[in-house]
């Protein structure tokens, strides 16, 4: 049996071991509170700092786009949006079809949010759905405080306040894809690389695809910057703390030349024909319209087009992603027999040679037609333009050479890529032998050259080029280089090493497009007049092509208009340029599928032009009492 001293003593000895311990133990955290504080306790103030504020990558605002007055074509604006942090909702699905309940939100769409989500940290909000109407901007603000984890709120968007007007040539911008952060990061450091990534992987983020938007990013980018944040020990947002001295710096803006009245003015003139047009200003170069129709919203690829949206676009038979006044490439048809006259007169051709018209023309085993099938009887060069005989041109063709026609076309900027800051742009073909022995592996054949002299065959040229042509006949061989940017990364002069055209020979050209608007027997008498009160236009139709007529269908009438498939129908093009006596614009005009350059070209030609030089107020002044008669060389003769 335990005695008192015994258990006195049991309980001394356990007194003396606890204290020791709690001596130890005490001492040690004294310790470590004395290292923590004294020794490590800046480097944990400055890790606590870091903690407490983020710094999160913010994206810049791009840099707006406008026309040649100051309107805007590529802006800003804010639009409402929602989005979802998985870490406030038990169960995203059911949050998301609520939120399918009040706005369109397809299954597809839901799933993609879920992915997203699932691939970022649980507290970042993912968007669900942007651009929303006023009406789901309306209800989604009132009722997503009862849909867990669904927020509403407002961001600056791209838009392009005149849609389709200008979508080829502004193009769009979209969310980064991988080829697009394989080009943005070409070239750049690895730092560099992994700050771009960074940056385009913000939902607010997007890039050029096409158009200036693509060719001029870096210009219209900006410089990220970024938003200074206080969190919690979680990293959870609190509040947003002063960023001025860290914000990102905005793009810079373009200003470009053209002029966004008159590009809708040439955009309605063809209602629901399909085609383009290029207005150019004869003394700068500068594009004052630059038209493809039909075309697509860009509004649309902002925030992502739908499959099937962009299917139909893409399936669209007239073409309305394809920018036709800048890549698209025609047979310039009968607009290009100034080319070839000004190749005759430079070969020491007379001007007052006349060439006599059945109708037909016969060379080797083959007849050629003349488009008119009773003929024009014995005509020049002037009434030959004017008249727009191909029995003529089939003979000086002949007589002037391949070679020759093919040198003078380059002179007036044929087969030439004109770069404008954007992307896209073709070349066309300018034929010769060289070119068809390098392509075809066959050599060049005289009666080809018959068909190059009526601007048929291989040759192809864009709506850009036909209205440089243009201008160039009005600026008396005057080298014009084409552009439109303003104001702006402009790009170099590209203007190939040339010597201007023959000023008298350009004037016996203004003398041809004169006629023909102006004069009996004129293929588009009735548009020289532009309805102005006293500024005439001059011009040339042409009407190319698309598919060969047979012997059969030249004997019973060939056929046109709804007797054949739309696709198979003549193009429609008109070159021109006014006031007639004193240019200052100049234009080209392609109706796809329109058949006649006189007929549907040169009227839609003709009230574009109106349009340009009824919005130049100080030449309309002085027009009301200026004489309207063109210095022109006369010609003699008729038929």
């Amino acid at each position: 049996m335990t005695t008192q001293g015994e258990f006195d003593q049991r309980i001394s000895r356990r007194t003396v071991t606890a204290g020791v311990a709690g001596g130890v133990m005490f001492s040690g955290l004294v310790a470590r509170l004395a290292q923590l504080q004294l020794l490590e306790g800046q480097r944990y103030r400055e890790i606590a700092d870091e903690n407490g504020v983020k710094l999160e990558l913010a994206p810049p605002l791009r840099g707006s786009i406008y026309d040649r007055f100051g309107v805007p074509l590529a802006s800003h604006r804010q639009a409402g949006r929602i989005s979802i942090i998985r870490e406030q909702t038990p169960d995203m699905e059911a949050s998301l079809r609520e939120v399918a309940r009040q706005i369109d939100l397809t299954s597809d769409q839901q799933a993609r949010v879920i992915q997203q989500a699932r691939q970022q940290a649980s507290f970042q909000s993912t968007i669900v759905k942007s651009e929303l109407t006023y009406e789901e901007f309306a209800r989604m603000s009132l009722l997503a405080a009862d849909i867990p984890g669904v927020q509403v709120d407002m961001a600056a968007t791209r838009s392009y306040p005149r849609g389709r007007d200008f979508a080829h040539m502004l193009g769009y911008v979209a969310k980064a894809s991988a080829d697009d952060l394989a080009r943005l990061t070409e070239g750049a450091t690895q730092e560099e690389t992994e700050l771009l990534r960074r940056l385009f992987r913000h939902p607010d983020m997007r890039t050029g695809r096409s158009g200036v938007e693509r060719h001029a990013e870096e210009w219209l980018r900006g410089e990220p910057g970024f938003r200074r944040l206080e969190t919690n020990a979680a990293g959870r947002v609190i509040k947003e703390l002063d960023s001025a001295d860290v914000a990102p710096t905005p793009g810079k803006d373009i200003g470009l030349t053209v002029d966004a009245e008159l590009q809708r003015a040439a955009i309605e003139r063809f209602g629901d024909e399909s085609g383009a047009a290029v207005v150019l200003d004869i003394e700068t170069g500068a594009i004052l319209a630059f038209v493809s129709t039909p075309a697509f919203d860009p509004n649309d690829f902002v925030n992502g087009i739908s499959q099937a949206d962009y299917d139909a676009l893409r399936e669209n038979d007239r073409s309305p992603l394809y920018h036709k006044a800048y890549d698209g490439t025609y047979p310039p048809g009968s607009t290009f027999k100034m080319v070839v006259a000004t190749a005759a007169l430079e070969a020491g051709i007379n001007p007052e040679m006349r060439v006599h018209c059945p109708g037909h023309y016969r060379f080797g085993n083959r007849t050629w037609h003349c488009w008119k099938r009773g003929g024009h009887g014995s005509v020049n060069m002037h009434w030959a333009i004017k008249g727009s005989c191909d029995v003529y041109f089939y003979e000086i063709a002949r007589r002037t050479g391949v070679e020759k026609i093919a040198e003078v076309s380059r002179k007036f900027g044929f087969g030439q890529r004109w770069e404008l800051g954007m992307t896209g742009g073709r070349r066309g073909t300018v034929p010769d032998d060289a070119w068809k022995r390098a392509a075809l592996g066959e050599p060049w054949y005289e009666g080809e050259t018959l068909n190059y002299g009526i601007g048929q065959g291989y040759l192809s040229t864009t709506p850009l080029q036909l209205a440089l042509y243009s201008a160039r006949i009005a600026a008396n061989g005057r080298l014009i280089e084409p552009y439109i940017i303003g104001e702006g990364p402009r790009p170099d002069e590209r203007i190939p090493d040339a010597e201007p055209l023959n000023e008298e020979i350009m004037k016996r050209m203004q003398a041809g497009m004169y006629g023909v608007t102006s004069e009996a027997g004129g293929t588009a008498w009735r548009s020289g007049d532009l309805g102005l009160g006293g500024p005439r236009l001059a011009g040339k139709t042409g009407t190319a092509q698309v598919r060969r007529i047979t012997k059969e269908e030249r004997a019973t009438g060939v056929l046109k208009g709804d007797q054949i498939a739309r696709k198979l129908r003549d193009h429609a093009l008109f070159v021109c340029y006014a006031p007639a006596d004193d240019p200052k614009y100049a234009a080209a005009v392609v109706v796809e599928h329109g058949e006649g350059g006189s007929s549907t070209a040169a009227p839609v030609a003709r009230d574009i032009m109106a349009t340009a030089i009824r919005r130049d107020s100080r030449r309309a002044a002085r027009w009301q009492t200026a004489s309207v008669a063109p210095s022109i060389i006369t010609t003699k003769g008729a038929p």
